[in-house]
């Protein structure tokens, strides 16, 4: 099997490091990483200023650009192949609920989905790297079990995966959760720089809104891995018919 690792964390993160070494015996594993940490990038692309490539001394290669520049390049030209598997993490913190929709990590892995290949991105629940080895070891489990599965007549899947901060022998089994929901995120942080202008920094994300039984929220709370498959179509399915007859009521048939 081989597989192109990336993260959002930088080349150098613990999380990345940690899932090279749990990886690297049971496939052939190449490394193509954001230079610095680019968390809460989503799938954001570098359009208008160029993309450097350097590799490291341990053989991991560091792009000065977003997760999904790092596998775009890879998947369009670097490479030189297909890889089997594209893999995103291990994370520093959660993505789970809303979080999905700006993580970097899962960034990285959906661009490998949207090129018609399987992708997992994993992260851990709390940042600070605690117990990131036994979180690669579930990783590798995980990857060894499904890492070559295919479904749906060979479609490409994608996996989000949330690992429990915890000892090896206290994480329990994975669990298929659907994404929970968070309240608003906190308010903004105003400072004011030394030349008197106003500066604004993003505020922590909410606490859950949704962590109901079933959700990943609740699965990680209980020591569980949580593992949520994702798609990309982001049409609201439900509301086509309505927005159709609106259409149609409005503007004489062009809804429809």
């Amino acid at each position: 099997m081989k597989i192109l690792l990336s993260n959002d964390d930088g080349f150098q993160a613990p999380g990345i490091v940690a899932l090279y070494e749990a990886l690297k015996d049971i496939a052939e594993v190449e490394v193509i990483a954001p230079e610095h940490n680019n968390s809460a990038k989503s799938n954001s692309l570098t359009l208008y200023s160029p993309l450097y490539v350097h590799e490291a001394a341990n053989g991991f290669r560091y792009v000065n650009g977003t997760p999904a520049d790092c596998v775009h390049i890879a998947l369009t030209g670097l490479l030189g192949y297909k890889p089997d598997l594209v893999v995103s993490g291990i994370n520093n913190g959660a993505n789970m609920g809303d979080d999905t929709i700006y993580s970097g990590t899962v960034g990285a892995a959906m661009e490998g989905y949207l090129f018609g290949i399987p992708a997992i991105a994993f992260s851990q629940i709390e940042k600070g790297w605690g117990h990131i080895d036994a979180a690669a070891a579930k990783a590798r489990e995980i990857v060894a079990r499904i890492g070559q599965h295919r479904q749906d007549g060979g479609k490409p899947w994608l996996l989000n995966v949330n690992i429990p901060n915890l000892p090896l022998e206290q994480i329990k089994p994975v669990k298929i959760c659907r994404l929970g929901r968070r309240h608003a995120a906190e308010k903004v942080i105003t400072q004011t720089s030394p030349r008197g202008d106003t500066m604004y920094w993003i505020g922590g994300a909410g606490a859950a809104l949704d962590a109901a039984e079933g959700t990943d929220f609740h699965a990680t709370e209980q020591g569980h891995i949580a593992m949520t498959p994702l798609k990309v179509d982001l049409t609201d399915h439900d509301a086509l018919g309505y927005w159709a007859q609106g259409m149609g009521q409005m503007f004489g048939g062009a809804g429809s």
